[in-house]
């Protein structure tokens, strides 16, 4: 698995850039043009491992799923992984056998970050020599030998952090790309496009969507813009090509020891390009050290896409539409470099796995309250079959939701209105039909809902009804070629605040570690994923009166644990050194009062509050502090001051 490799970023998919032995790949096995992901990182990695949506599988805690590691290590297989982990845990604690990798979901390539692990324990990145792409495949390949020692079949994951941020390439692989990206995005783009057509990965009618407003033409860039992000593009095309060598020590490792012919190989990425651009330092300077570090560009983003519309996080094509090759000479009847058109997914793979090794996916396992895999098997394929599956494939990451079923695809932009679209006929989302089909675009959000609910059970508040202003699809993180990029500035043109600075804002409502919080009118959606999650109001108005005061709000939460409320009337103090209030929560999935007293007779500083110890969702609403009249004197999340 690659991450934010984008739809035409590799040669078999129209791409400039090198991969001859990916294509070598494609081309001696088979290519899927319609496969899905989640659109964002640890959620297809989730999907990649057990074969469930991410919330049913319990997200990053993996609570409700077993991996392929298990499943396979039940059958009998030597089961090993290196790269990026993402999740909670470690793979040592998850079926994996043998484990390399950084448990972060992104680090420095050349100096790394202090979450490696070697098999459970702590590993010092080396000072020099050091690139994580190169240091993946290392020690893919003494896990492969350490297999066959074993004399076990063997299961091996290999998920590089390329191409994603920071942008660093190895000099001689920035080297080979300076120069061809010269003409900009809107070159590239087209013959990206003309290459897929060529290859008959789409038809010659396709027409790409159109560049968005947000993107503009390159010619009108500044020069100072351009030579910035001919930069980035150039580390970009270096990073994926490196990751193509890896791959080929891999390959050529198989073969040599005649393995390759009877090795199922995958290559999928976890979602499309990355359009969030964020703080980029030294730019003038080449990014071939650790001492360089770029983000994303959202131009960029656009042409990697090609053709599809919008990026990363979005459950438009380009966000969750992704590469998807597999090599297995002698398990696949179809004829080499076939193309398949049938839609698929990540939840896909772990089904296809357990079927072609013939393990048993457990119904039971320890510690963990296991909820059905919504994947199939993917082997009919294989053989030129016709896939035949049960329920839509659905898409939801944060306010992004979409549904594929059959040649219909309904999908909201940030919970915008529902846009509908034939795939069949408009494969790049370029007409969109819910005012033309009012009836079809309800049931299918209907099915949406209802699979939501009970298949991925996700918190309500997750599958509210969405926004009826049609508006403009922006992200705050896009970025703003209005402006000429400035070093150590976010790209989206905003200064980067301190922490400090951020948590100044009278009211604010903060994450707390192991906390992901969406707003949705006036809710607030709470995703936990490991221990110490909730939310901090680091510094509220110096105009409140003295206490007492009464916390009150609505919670409908499936997280465990009880709740805890920390306080304090100093603006030095730093919670949980505060007061603690406890109270009980109920975990019953329904809309329940609570009523937290804090007794004080100063000015309320500052507050915690945390109504889970553990993974899970919850959604709060009316969310309000009061006096000891009952008057509000604020509420969330508007963070209105009476």
């Amino acid at each position: 698995m690659v991450d934010d490799l984008g739809f035409s970023d590799i040669g078999c998919y129209g791409s400039e850039i090198e991969t001859p032995h990916l294509d070598q790949l494609a081309g001696g096995g088979l290519r899927f043009s319609q496969f899905y992901n989640t659109a964002k990182c640890h959620s297809s990695r989730v999907c990649l491992l057990t074969g469930q949506y991410c919330i049913a599988a319990g997200d990053v805690a993996l609570t409700h799923a077993v991996t392929s590691a298990e499943v396979l290590r039940g059958g009998g297989y030597f089961t090993a992984m290196s790269g990026k982990w993402h999740l909670k845990g470690q793979p040592t604690e998850f079926g994996f056998d043998r484990y390399f990798g950084h448990l972060s979901g992104a680090c420095n390539y050349f100096k790394g970050d202090k979450s490696f692990r070697l098999n459970g324990q702590p590993w010092t990145v080396p000072d020099d020599g050091f690139y994580t792409t190169v240091a993946d495949v290392n020690f893919g390949l003494q896990f492969l030998n350490q297999a066959r020692q074993s004399g076990q079949p063997w299961h091996l994951y290999v998920a590089f952090n390329a191409p994603h941020a920071p942008l660093q390439a190895l000099p001689s692989d920035y080297a080979k790309y300076e120069g061809r990206y010269d003409a900009g995005w809107d070159v590239m783009r087209q013959k990206r496009l003309s290459r897929q057509q060529q290859l008959g990965l789409l038809p010659k009618s396709t027409t790409a969507s159109e560049r968005p407003d947000h993107v503009p033409a390159w010619d009108s860039l500044t020069e100072n813009r351009k030579r910035f992000e001919r930069k980035r593009m150039t580390a970009l095309a270096g990073m994926i090509d490196r990751v193509d060598q890896e791959i080929g020590r891999l390959v050529d490792d198989l073969q040599r020891n005649g393995e390759l012919d009877n090795t199922l190989i995958w290559f999928v990425s976890d979602n499309g390009a990355c359009p969030y651009d964020r703080r980029s330092n030294n730019l003038d300077s080449l990014p071939t050290d650790g001492t360089v570090s770029w983000s994303d560009s959202t131009g960029w983003a656009w042409a990697r896409n090609s053709p599809f519309r919008y990026y990363k996080q979005n459950q438009f094509e380009g966000g969750a539409c992704t590469p998807a090759i597999v090599h297995w000479p002698a398990g696949i009847s179809v004829a080499a470099g076939s193309i398949l058109r049938q839609p698929a997914h990540l939840i896909d793979v772990m089904p296809t796995l357990a079927a072609v090794t013939g393990s048993t996916v457990p119904t039971t396992f320890a510690d963990r309250d296991l909820r059905p895999v919504s994947g199939i098997s993917l082997q009919p394929l294989f053989n030129g079959e016709v896939l035949q599956r049960e329920q839509p494939i659905h898409f939801l990451f944060a306010a992004d939701r979409g549904l594929r079923d059959g040649d219909w695809k309904a999908v909201s932009f940030r919970s915008g209105p529902w846009e509908l679209y034939n795939i069949a006929n408009d494969r790049t989302e370029r007409q969109n039909l819910a005012a033309d089909h009012p009836e079809r675009t309800a049931a299918m959000v209907d099915t949406w809902t209802t699979m939501a609910d009970q298949v991925l059970h996700a918190a309500p508040g997750s599958y509210a009804a969405v926004d009826s202003d049609v508006g403009t699809h922006r992200h705050p993180e896009w970025t703003d070629f209005s402006k000429d990029p400035v070093d150590g500035v976010n790209g989206n043109g905003n200064v980067k605040k301190s922490k400090a600075a951020a948590r100044g804002r009278a009211n604010a409502i903060r994450a707390r570690k192991n906390t992901r919080l969406i707003i949705q009118g006036d809710q607030l959606n709470l995703t936990f994923s490991g221990d110490d999650p909730g939310l901090a109001f680091d510094r509220l108005p110096t105009t409140l009166p003295p206490g007492p005061y009464q916390l009150s709000f609505e919670l409908n939460s499936d997280a465990v644990g009880n709740g805890e409320m920390y306080f304090t009337t100093s603006l030095q103090a730093s919670l949980p050194q505060g007061n603690r209030i406890p109270f009980a929560v109920k975990s019953n999935q329904q809309w329940n009062s609570y009523a937290v007293d804090l007794t004080t007779d100063k000015p309320l500083a500052k507050l915690r509050l945390d109504v889970s110890d553990g993974p899970g969702r919850a959604t709060i609403r009316r969310l309000q502090l009061c006096d000891a009249n009952g008057k509000p004197l604020i509420r969330w999340p508007d963070a209105t001051t009476k």
